[in-house]
């Protein structure tokens, strides 16, 4: 039996992020000043570009969004203590209402809605199945878990539709629920780095979460340009403009995986068979509107769920245009309008597809 060691989150994405957001930071110098900040929040790193604002001002608005995200690390990490491990313990004790703060409820009431428009593949709930294939951990062992608690966390069928919000309170009808908001957390800090930064006076900045993206203005006199990660060679598939309030986010089988006999287990988990998802490699997905980047997020995770078979009805269900998905074989199937957008590096890959052909 030959397995590969668990990968540590944070060595892993700093080197992939790392390539896959080269591109916008290569071209860094020009009349007008760009401002960087980098940490790591969310297992990930994180970084700030600020286009044409004075060095102080832009410095204490990536303090501040910097400051937000920390907070939200906290209060929403999925094994360590914070407000979600809480709510989790109460639900696992059974449907006793226990208090959740307003911002908290707003979010598990739009995760819950993401939950219904994907048809239950975006799936916070099923925090259980996640943690026993060993990924609510910082470092991964390739083992698998036992078929029959696989079995019985499935037939448990945890839904988001199990939650009961009152004014205040939440509880959950099936202890079953562990949630894991994992799939919406970076996307929804997405969403609140734009409002801050909006709020700080900032009309240029691009904000990148370890594979999200939101973009504000421009760089200079053109739009913040941006990769897409190769999921298996490095480096960038492909390159786009990214456009005022335009977010981009990327679901990959290279991102929290172990391998075991020669076979890749990721972090995304199909809720209908409790198994990771074989099949593809990444899904990428442009959104916007004054959601962009809690749509980046979450509508990545179903894309990939419904594989190469179902990806573009699922995308045409959740109104996404933009799509992209890479299958197991490396074989990239895009949308029409994605197509549009993109710049290949090098020749396009072999197997491209499109409406058109």
């Amino acid at each position: 039996m030959r397995a590969k060691p668990g990968y540590h989150p944070y060595r892993l994405a700093a080197h992939l992020v790392f390539l896959l957001y080269l591109v916008p930071f290569l071209s860094a110098c020009g009349p007008a000043p760009l401002y960087r900040e980098q940490a790591y929040v969310f297992g990930t790193l994180v970084e700030i570009a600020i286009q044409g604002e004075p060095e102080a001002k832009a410095r204490q608005a990536a303090a501040q969004v910097l400051s937000e995200f920390d907070r939200l690390h906290r209060r929403l990490h999925a094994w360590q203590p914070g407000e979600l491990e809480t709510l989790n313990a109460a639900f696992a004790r059974g449907p006793e209402a226990v208090p959740v703060a307003d911002d908290l409820a707003a979010m598990l009431r739009d995760a819950s809605a993401w939950w219904r428009r994907s048809d239950g593949l975006f799936n916070p709930a099923i925090g259980n199945l996640v943690r026993l294939w060993g990924f609510h951990a910082d470092a991964y062992v390739p083992r698998l878990p036992d078929e029959a608690e696989v079995h019985r966390l499935v037939q448990a069928a945890p839904r988001m539709d199990d939650l009961i919000l009152t004014p205040g309170r939440v509880a959950s009808r099936n202890p079953a629920v562990r949630l894991d908001l994992g799939g919406y957390a970076k996307g929804y800090a997405l969403d609140r780095a734009a409002t801050i930064l909006r709020q700080a006076g900032v009309r240029n900045a691009l904000v990148n979460i370890g594979g999200n993206i939101i973009a504000l203005g421009r760089k200079g006199d053109r739009p913040w340009r941006v990769g897409i990660q190769h999921p298996r060679r490095g480096g960038a598939l492909a390159t786009l403009d990214l456009h005022d309030g335009e977010a981009i986010g990327t679901s990959g089988d290279y991102q929290r995986f172990f391998e075991l006999e020669g076979r890749r287990y990721c972090h995304l988990i199909d809720p209908r068979n409790g198994r990771p998802v074989q099949g593809v490699q990444a899904v990428t997905v442009i959104a916007r509107g004054p959601h962009a980047g809690v749509a980046s997020d979450a509508a990545s995770k179903p894309l990939f769920i419904a594989g190469p078979d179902g990806w573009r009805a699922m995308a045409g269900r959740l109104g996404i245009v933009e799509a992209l998905l890479i299958d197991a074989e490396g074989r990239v199937s895009l949308t029409e309008a994605m197509a549009t957008r993109l710049t290949w590096e090098g020749e396009p890959p072999p197997g491209v597809s499109s409406p058109k052909g």
